[in-house]
């Protein structure tokens, strides 16, 4: 059994134009999500193998924020320039060449390309669960995805079974 949990990053500032989207930070609303999201995985049950972290500012400090709650073993962390604002053609590439040792990933990245890997793999969900999902996958939420696979490479559109996706609202499933 593989898991992946894509985290979106917390909500981040706009409000110094004269900051590039790359090095936005985290505004005080996403300093108080992303430990929240820790927790949760932490709650869930889930301890990442393996962390794959777009290098974008935002999603460096959420992972800063969120890694301490999750208290367990240091997983491997890849800080991939790929993922900054990678589409979900790329992000599923990306997780099909993860390494087969790594049997639970953890995605700290963007929207769209998160939001669309997510209802790409999502074969069966719990019909509230599914709904939620289907709304839109707002900062700081957590999708966790279950796979009946030996393997990553085996993953493909359908195959995962959505799980949980939790909000920072609180929506939970």
């Amino acid at each position: 059994m593989l898991t992946l949990a894509l985290l979106r990053h917390a909500k981040s500032s706009k409000d110094n134009p004269a900051i590039d989207d790359f090095n936005r930070p985290l505004n005080p609303r996403g300093q108080a999500a992303a430990p929240e999201s820790g927790k949760t995985l932490k709650q869930l049950g889930f301890q990442p193998d393996l962390i794959l972290c777009s290098p974008a500012r935002r999603t460096r400090e959420t992972l800063d924020l969120a890694l301490p709650q999750m208290m367990g073993p240091m997983p491997a962390i890849t800080f991939d320039p790929a993922l900054y604002h990678a589409t979900a053609a790329h992000h599923m590439a990306t997780v099909r060449a993860a390494p087969s040792q790594a049997s639970r990933i953890l995605i700290v990245g963007h929207n769209p390309g998160l939001y669309g890997l997510a209802l790409i793999l999502t074969g069966t969900a719990d019909d509230k669960i599914l709904a939620r999902l289907n709304e839109g996958f707002p900062t700081a939420a957590i999708a966790i995805l279950e796979f009946d696979a030996a393997a990553w490479r085996d993953i493909a559109a359908a195959s995962g079974k959505l799980t949980h996706f939790i909000t920072p609202r609180g929506e939970r499933d």
